[in-house]
């Protein structure tokens, strides 16, 4: 295994067979690569959006200071929904573990073309996802 960036059309990522072995092969490998460095960027301002959503929404329904963590004994409707917008930050969290993780083991196969599609999609993702985090 080569254990620093080259350039080259083949290579092989994350599995056995994710093998490239033609310039198509690695144009494609590197766009589905930056594909889910985009979605990597998406996923970490969506919860972002989430958690801006629930430390705006839940005082304004409880009519308290901001709610940072459910109270004890709790089982109101304000519970309920702080339950389920915890249960969406722990999914987007997964989400976004799991996509860094593919994304950085496709990079560690040093190949360049496959660095440069990560850092294109990183890049493409924070810049198109950002102003949404404005809006959420």
């Amino acid at each position: 295994m080569q254990m620093s960036f080259y350039f080259s059309d083949r290579a092989v990522l994350l599995f056995d067979f994710w093998s490239v072995h033609s310039p198509t092969g690695m144009a494609l490998s590197v766009l589905l690569v930056l594909l889910l460095a985009l979605l990597y960027e998406a996923v970490k301002m969506g919860k972002a959006v989430l958690l801006r959503r629930v430390l705006l929404a839940l005082p304004l329904s409880l009519g308290q200071e901001p709610l940072l963590e459910p109270q004890e004994g709790g089982t109101g409707p304000a519970q309920g929904r702080w339950f389920r917008y915890h249960v969406g930050q722990t999914l987007f969290h997964v989400l976004q573990v799991v996509l860094g993780y593919v994304v950085m083991l496709a990079v560690m196969s040093y190949n360049a073309w496959i660095f440069l599609g990560a850092i294109a999609g990183s890049t493409l993702g924070y810049f198109v996802a950002y102003p949404l985090l404005g809006r959420g």
